[in-house]
């Protein structure tokens, strides 16, 4: 055998996106590279590692067994450079984060530094919505998960980021009624995110709590598809303040003034009580709650002009 950690990299990047041009696009290679390197590592077995079954590509159960050996290889590999860095005196090892949607407008200010002072330091952060975020906290996938609602009667971990304020937001050319300002629901499309969103369960539960009937327009899947839907006169919605802050500055959304809003809930960062914290990700939590009033009066000094 003489297969090379370029090659496993190729191949477990092909497993991980079932796709030729996807992994060559994660790995900045070109597509005839990513197939070369993968037909250089195949023409050193005699079982296939992969199989096209309705153009589309699959690991064979060999290749699945040679995936997990690269994964296993691979990682004691990256464990050597750590401990490498870690000798000469500098902070060094992986760092998981899982972030619900929103969450993408506040973390990366609270990782910048830290990263930048710890350049030995690979982040690998998910994004997505809250009930995915904290399927991976559950499994033990990742180190951290950032949201904005914390489960009921949890085991977590937590520190509190910063504030979280939710306005109704509409297009800026619209102009609303607002002799009855609660009546409001009654007369506008209201664009709800996906089930498992934080922010559509803030929702929720201010609608509930104050007996509020809507109307329904649509369901999108992302914060940015729902600012475009409203910002084109769709509908409104209700979303996070800090992921509209542009939108207001160029005049595109207007936060539409309602009795009892903004609904205010907190970011926070969660962990399981349990983690066996890898040095790397002690060091992050250290530095959080030593650094987070630094960043939020840096950062977020605009936050409190709404």
């Amino acid at each position: 055998m003489n297969y090379t950690l370029h090659q496993l990299q190729v191949l477990l990047k092909v497993s991980q996106t079932k796709s030729i041009t996807k992994a060559a696009e994660e790995l900045h290679l070109s597509q005839p590279a990513v197939s070369i390197q993968l037909k250089n590592l195949q023409d050193q077995f005699e079982i296939p590692l992969t199989e096209v079954v309705g153009r589309k590509l699959f690991m064979t159960d060999f290749g699945n067994e040679i995936v997990l050996a690269a994964e296993n290889i691979l990682n004691e590999v990256y464990a050597i450079n750590y401990k490498t860095l870690i000798y000469k005196g500098q902070l060094a090892g992986k760092l998981k984060l899982s972030v619900v949607s929103t969450g993408k407008y506040v973390i990366p200010y609270f990782l910048s530094k830290f990263l930048n002072k710890h350049q030995g330091i690979e982040l690998e952060m998910d994004v997505t919505n809250k009930s995915k975020v904290l399927e991976s906290l559950a499994n033990n996938n990742v180190d951290f998960a950032l949201v904005s609602i914390l489960p009921l009667n949890h085991s977590f971990g937590t520190v509190e980021l910063m504030r979280n304020k939710l306005f109704l937001i509409g297009n800026s050319e619209k102009k609303y009624d607002l002799t009855n300002t609660k009546e409001i629901f009654k007369s506008i499309s209201l664009i709800y995110r996906e089930n498992g969103s934080g922010t559509r369960l803030i929702m929720e539960q201010y609608f509930q709590k104050h007996n509020i009937k809507v109307v329904k327009k649509m369901e999108l899947t992302s914060n940015e598809a729902v600012k475009q839907a409203v910002i084109a006169g769709l509908g409104c919605s209700v979303m996070p303040l800090i992921g509209i802050k542009n939108e207001l500055i160029s005049g595109d959304l207007q936060i539409i003034s309602v009795a009892d809003f903004p609904i205010e809930s907190s970011w926070n960062l969660v962990w399981n009580k349990s983690k066996n914290f890898s040095v790397a990700a002690s060091s992050f939590l250290h530095y959080i709650k030593n650094e987070k009033d630094n960043i939020i009066a840096q950062k977020f000094s605009w936050f409190d002009k709404h």
